[in-house]
């Protein structure tokens, strides 16, 4: 079975005395059983799949701020495929295209084993540019998968030892045509180069660095909420780490319902969204969900150590090559936010927020500052968020300090006003497309 339905099969359905049910923010308790069913570490990269890999590496690197420093392509000997990773802080992503429309790829020459174009031209003609898979780094690959797939995750490529010997790469199904990879590296320092097969990228007039250092989480849009966490905690041991409903984060117009799975150092987090359907509007969800043509990823959340400054190198470079933002919310947004992040926030601070468009909110823990882009293809499907947490400083065995996982939370405070700004974007197209229409009339 492919991995297109994978959303709606549920090949370990839950036990009827305990469906699966949301019982929205405020009535959520967040607890840690430690359930991880393999050791996972932390996100590893995120591949993209596009038509034409270095275009589309080179804008993402420009707007970012992250060095494209390895790659493999013909000048690597890989005939198959371009993959081209940038990289900023512990943040990897990989874009790729095939060179020809060969059925399969079993030669060593291809960066990643089993790359199929045939796949990968389905997957672009279906999502556009979109998220193939997000990789997460564990102990061992070959437990990962094996685990994963007697509990039920389909397999999509089996633990293949890459040319150093020592690091292992497997994949199952997530959700719609995105799959889980794991990654062991065997000891190793989790790959100064990337991956066995790629080669460092020599002679960069720059590096860009905007201050972005890591993917906090990676969301997933979804037909239907339950089946699909269902499937993951079972294969994973993930544990529930948050969740929201339309009465917590919705409009009066549109909303939706999410739910959040972590490891057990929670790293990697993974929230699932669904549409909420019989309101005013369309869920921005369900719109997702068509122009996508299924599930996906709807957007990688970054994080990084200065969002003000990250936030004026990508608006210097709005329009000329970056990524555009989403309108920022109205005046008395701001005047309320004085009243609410003044333990946090400067004066000078909180205006440099208006000024950007920076969105804040809290929780019992911590404080989370945030922004959108548009969507950053075609299509209105997948976007960036670039987020800061402050807070939540922990100390681990050695002595080092670390955040803790979600600090400040996901926004909850600010669902409201994404939506509304989500819903006057797609007001906007839907009257280009009456107007477009009625000329043509």
């Amino acid at each position: 079975m492919g991995i297109d339905n994978i959303a709606a099969v549920d090949h370990h359905p839950p036990p009827p005395q305990n469906p699966f049910k949301l019982v929205g923010c405020n009535n959520f308790v967040r607890t840690n059983p430690k359930s991880d069913l393999f050791n996972v570490k932390r996100f590893h990269h995120v591949e993209f799949w596009c038509g034409d890999a270095i275009n589309t590496a080179s804008r993402f690197s420009w707007g970012l701020g992250m060095t494209m420093f390895a790659k493999s392509d013909l000048s690597t000997g890989n005939m198959v495929h371009a993959s081209y990773v940038l990289k900023s802080g512990e943040l990897n992503f990989v874009f790729t295209a095939p060179y020809s429309n060969t059925t399969y790829c079993s030669s060593c020459s291809a960066a990643f084993y089993g790359f199929s174009c045939l796949v990968h031209r389905g997957f672009v003609a279906s999502h556009g540019l979109g998220v193939r898979a997000v990789a997460v780094e564990v102990e061992d690959a070959h437990v990962a998968f094996s685990t994963s797939v007697s509990r039920g995750a389909n397999p999509v490529v089996e633990p293949v030892v890459l040319r150093d010997g020592r690091t292992v790469i497997a994949e199952v199904g997530l959700y719609g045509d995105v799959v889980l990879r794991f990654v062991s590296c065997g000891g190793g320092n989790g790959g100064d180069l990337f991956l066995p097969g790629f080669e460092v990228v020599e002679g960069l007039d720059i590096e860009l660095d905007y201050g972005i250092r890591r993917l906090d989480h990676a969301v997933g849009n979804v037909p239907k909420l339950g089946p699909v966490v269902e499937y993951v905690k079972k294969f994973t041991g993930f544990h529930e780490f948050a969740e929201f409903t339309a009465e917590d984060v919705g409009t009066l117009e549109s909303g939706l319902n999410s739910m959040v799975l972590a490891n057990n150092d929670e790293t990697v987090l993974l929230p699932f969204n669904e549409p909420v359907h019989g309101m005013k509007r369309k869920s921005q969800i369900q719109t997702y969900l068509e122009h996508n043509e299924g599930a996906g990823v709807q957007h990688l959340a970054l994080v990084t150590e200065d969002i003000f400054r990250t936030l004026r190198e990508m608006r210097k470079r709005s329009g000329i090559g970056g990524f555009e933002f989403m309108p920022s919310p109205p005046p008395t947004y701001y005047k309320k936010l004085k009243n609410r992040a003044r333990d946090v926030l400067s004066d000078e601070q909180i205006k440099e927020c208006e000024e950007l468009g920076i969105l804040m909110d809290k929780d019992d823990q911590g404080t989370l500052l945030q922004i959108f882009t548009k969507p950053v293809g075609d299509r209105p499907t997948i976007f960036i968020e670039i987020i800061q947490r402050i807070g939540c400083m922990l100390e681990d065995d050695q002595g080092r300090l670390y955040q803790k996982g979600g600090c400040g939370g996901f926004g909850k405070g600010n669902f409201s006003e994404l939506f509304k700004s989500i819903e006057e974007f797609e007001k906007i197209l839907e009257s280009k497309q009456k107007i477009s229409e009625t000329t043509a009339s």
